[in-house]
This record gives C-alpha cells, sequence and structure tokens, in this order.
C-alpha cells in the first residue's frame, strides 16, 4: 500500500510531513492571549473593543481617518460601492485578472462592470488601453461619462492591486479626476504596498482591504473598509450593522446588512497588525530569493517591483512560457504537486466567465497570455530558506528536463 493513499490531500498535494503549502497564515503572536481575553470577558460577538481598536489599528497604519470592520472583503465592496453613489444600471471599470469579488459587488448594487485588460509586467490595469477607451468609445452627458456602446452612465473605477504590487494610482487618479470618476480600490491583497510614500488604501475615495486566511494578515476571514470621507464612513457603518435606527425598539428604515467582523476576530486581527512589518520584510526576502535563483532561467519570468511603487509580494508568481521551456504552468504544477508542494494558476479572466458573458470587455490580450502560463508558488511568511531552496530546485530540474521531474521516493 502506497503510504500516502491515507494521507489528506490539498488540491491534489500530499499533505505529507514534508509538504510545503502555497500561502498559509501565521499566528505566532499575541493571538491566543487576545483570543482568549474574549472567551472570558462573553464578548465574543459583533461588539467589544478589539473590533474598535482592529479598525484604528488599520485606520493609523493605512493612513486615513476611518474604518469600518467587515466579514470578509467581498462585503467591504458591496458596501464601498453603495456609500460611494454606484446603482442600478451605471458602469464600473474592473480588471478582468483579478479575483471575482469586485465584478460580483458590482452586480450586488444593479451596475455593470466593465472588464479591462492588464499590462504585461505587473499584471495591473492597463492605464493606456483603458484612456483609449475613454476617447474613443465613451462620451460626456454634461458631468457624466457616458459609454457609446451601452449608452449607460460610466460611475467608478475599481482599481485592483492584485498580488500585492500597487497599481499606477498617480496616472489613474488623474484619468479619474478628467473623466470625473469615482475611485474605489481594491486593496484586498495588498495591505502595507505603497505607491510613492503613500501606501494602499489611503490611494482613493475609498478602499477595501481582506484578512481572509491566505492573507498578509488573518482574521480567519475578515474585510475592512477605509476613507477619509467621514459622512461615507457612518454610513458604511450604519450599513453593516443592519441600518439599526432604533436599536432598542429595532427600528429600521431601510435595508441593512449584517456584515459586522465579531470581537474574536478582530482579537486575531489586532495580533496579526502588530506582526505585519515582519510579515512584509518576510515577504520581500522571499521574493527576492526567487527573483535571483529563478530569474536567470530562460522561459521563467519572474515577479519584479515597478520603480516608483513598494510591493508586498503578497502571492510570489512566475510566468512559464511553454515554447521555451517545454512544459506548461498546469504541467508544472502536477509535477510541483507529486513533490507535495502546493501551487496554483491565476484567476481564470473574468470576462470569459457565464455570470459575465453579457459584460463589455476591452481589448484583453495579455490577461489571457497571464492566465495560461502563471503559477503561483511557495511563499507563506513561516517557508523555511531551505524549504524554499527545495521549491526552486525541483522548478530548476523541472525546466532541464521538460518537465521530466524525478519524483522524490
Amino acid at each position: 500500500m502506497n503510504t500516502h493513499e491515507s494521507l489528506p490531500t490539498l488540491g491534489g498535494v500530499n499533505m505529507n510531513d514534508d509538504f510545503i503549502p502555497l500561502s498559509v497564515p501565521f499566528l505566532g503572536g499575541n493571538e491566543s492571549r487576545y483570543v482568549q481575553e474574549c472567551i472570558e470577558t462573553n464578548w465574543v460577538s459583533s461588539v467589544g473593543d478589539f473590533v474598535n481598536r482592529f479598525e484604528d489599528m488599520v485606520a493609523r497604519y493605512v493612513g486615513c481617518s476611518h474604518a469600518v470592520a467587515t466579514v470578509n472583503g467581498t462585503a467591504a465592496l458591496h458596501i464601498a460601492l453603495i456609500v460611494a453613489g454606484v446603482g442600478q444600471d451605471d458602469e464600473v471599470i474592473v480588471p478582468t485578472l483579478t479575483f471575482i469579488a469586485p465584478a460580483s459587488a458590482i452586480r450586488y448594487v444593479g451596475a455593470w462592470p466593465v472588464f479591462v485588460d492588464v499590462e504585461p509586467v505587473y499584471f495591473q490595469l492597463d492605464l493606456v488601453k483603458l484612456r483609449a477607451f475613454f476617447e474613443k468609445s465613451c462620451h460626456f452627458e454634461g458631468d457624466n461619462l457616458v459609454n457609446n456602446d451601452s449608452n449607460r452612465r460610466i460611475k467608478a473605477i475599481i482599481p485592483v492591486h492584485i498580488l500585492g504590487h500597487p497599481v499606477d494610482m498617480v496616472e489613474l487618479n488623474k484619468l479619474a479626476r478628467y473623466y470625473n470618476l469615482i475611485v474605489i480600490e481594491d486593496a484586498t491583497e495588498s495591505l502595507g504596498a505603497c505607491c510613492g510614500d503613500i501606501k494602499t488604501g489611503n490611494l482613493s475615495s475609498i478602499a477595501c482591504f481582506s484578512f481572509n486566511g491566505n492573507k498578509i494578515i488573518t482574521t480567519g476571514g475578515g474585510g475592512m473598509i477605509v476613507t477619509n470621507n467621514g459622512s461615507w464612513a457612518e454610513r458604511a457603518r450604519y450599513l453593516t450593522t443592519q441600518a439599526k435606527d432604533d436599536p432598542l425598539e429595532y427600528i429600521h428604515n431601510e435595508i441593512g446588512y449584517n456584515y459586522r467582523l465579531t470581537n474574536i476576530q478582530a482579537a486575531l486581527g489586532c495580533a496579526q497588525m502588530e506582526q505585519l512589518d515582519h510579515f512584509i520584510a518576510t515577504k520581500r526576502q522571499i521574493a527576492a530569493r526567487y527573483q535571483e535563483h529563478l530569474g536567470q532561467i530562460e522561459g521563467v519570468t519572474v515577479a519584479g517591483e515597478a520603480p516608483d511603487r513598494f510591493s508586498t509580494f503578497w502571492l510570489y508568481t512566475i510566468l512559464i512560457d511553454p515554447t521555451i521551456t517545454g512544459i506548461t504552468s498546469r504541467q508544472a504544477l502536477q509535477s510541483l504537486a507529486a513533490h507535495a508542494v502546493q501551487t496554483r494558476p491565476l484567476w481564470h479572466p473574468l470576462y470569459s466567465l457565464p455570470p459575465f458573458s453579457n459584460c463589455q470587455a476591452i481589448d484583453i490580450v495579455q490577461a489571457n497570455h497571464i492566465y495560461e502560463r502563471a503559477l503561483s508558488i511557495p511563499c507563506s511568511v513561516s517557508l523555511k530558506p531551505s524549504e524554499q531552496m527545495l521549491v526552486i530546485e525541483h522548478i530548476q530540474q523541472l525546466i532541464r528536463t521538460g518537465g521530466l521531474c524525478r519524483k522524490s521516493t
């Protein structure tokens, strides 16, 4: 009997003693102590000191005046769209290469995503193609930018700082000001990243973070809205707590949402925030090691960093060119899985998914190319240098042999 047959698997990877996960949380600080405090005081639900403390810590860290904690990043995006005034039959620009959450949140409010390609170097929203779309395919009606094709108003842009690298927010904000568009940052993957000396989350009118289990800090789930707009923050807090107008008599004058983060989750978040700078430094060390050892391999493109931006390298991703290496990214995924190394492809370009088949897509080329070749590789904060070198050696051998990597015994 194969000794691995009875062991659990994750994404086809045997989770044996040598298993190297893609990206897992590191809970090595005050998490247990803070959670125990919640248990001992009975403050475990959506009210408690840790929720307020966590909001304050995130707001101060990114440099915003206000923060509102939510149950997850998708809920944060949903509420951000509402308070920004995006509604029925508006259109919102969003990159096609990202997790589905921003596009889904746009549909939650009855608006329509317009998908734009990403640029080929850092995989971020392609502002050249976006500008061309505005210039050639849109017109103004009063102060409103209108899409010539759909005759709908374009209300906002959601730039997504994917993989921890910021979008060029200087140029994007110039575009947004000229075309009178609201910018809602999806900063869910980029806590701690910077454009110039300004942190993501503080580069727009309102922004959202996620604290899912694989993010750079985690609350198990959880999200956060940050803004410098006091009235927007107040309305976000109202909507995320069921829109209570009289909590004693249970008076609700409009539809609200049960989106408030729990105190016990926020306790985890406070402990994680205390370690954030260390987490970022570790992620950048991991990225530097991959760049050093994989960057010289012909046919492999490693993740880099724009000169004016600071990336957290949240999820380290390489491109594998099968015409040069003789192996596809999916073949590499399977071969690495045989060595108990977990990897994964990037997201399927959203414009081609069934829920968005009736949404407009603008000149999608690079996203398809990146999707076919991208492979995210292990980069947990807890990843040991020796484990990372094993991953590097496996990839080097795969490329040398065109995918004929010998399975470990």
